[in-house]
């Protein structure tokens, strides 16, 4: 397993705007850091942190339907090359830059075909990925 960044408290969470067939206009979102662990004065992420990742307030279309839904865009799974195997804080694993994660918009109020059609979106929620933007590039884990 090859070293990778570690995010640390207040690193940015970036989705990617394509859901499936839905495109969400994404906004840029920060996770929240509770490890023990401190580089350059910040906590590290942990395992767990990225549960707590909400952005809510999303708007989206999906074709046919043209008028706007909205919802909120969570982390659904890390990657597992997302997470350190051999270093911990607190007996849990670091969360690494990695790849890209699975992320998930889940449909608050869903988007419309306008009339005469007046139908929505079925679906509850649309999957799509994100990635970990680390501001720490020195400090890495495996």
């Amino acid at each position: 397993m090859a070293l990778d960044s570690i995010i640390t408290d207040g690193d940015e969470v970036k989705f990617i705007p394509v859901f499936g067939s839905a495109i969400v206009s994404v906004q840029a979102g920060r996770i929240k850091a509770s490890g023990k662990t401190t580089i350059k004065g910040k906590k590290v992420c942990i395992e767990g942190d990225e549960k707590k990742v909400e952005i809510a307030n999303c708007s989206y279309i999906m074709p046919p339907f043209v008028i706007p839904g909205s919802g909120t865009l969570k982390i659904k799974q890390l990657a597992p090359d997302q997470l350190t195997q051999k270093t911990k804080s607190g007996n849990k694993n670091i969360i690494l830059k990695g790849k890209f994660f699975i992320a998930v918009f889940e449909v608050k109020s869903p988007a419309k075909q306008p009339p005469p059609a007046n139908t929505s979106d079925p679906m509850p929620m649309h999957i799509g990925q994100g990635m970990l933007i680390p501001n720490n590039t020195k400090i890495k884990g495996t």
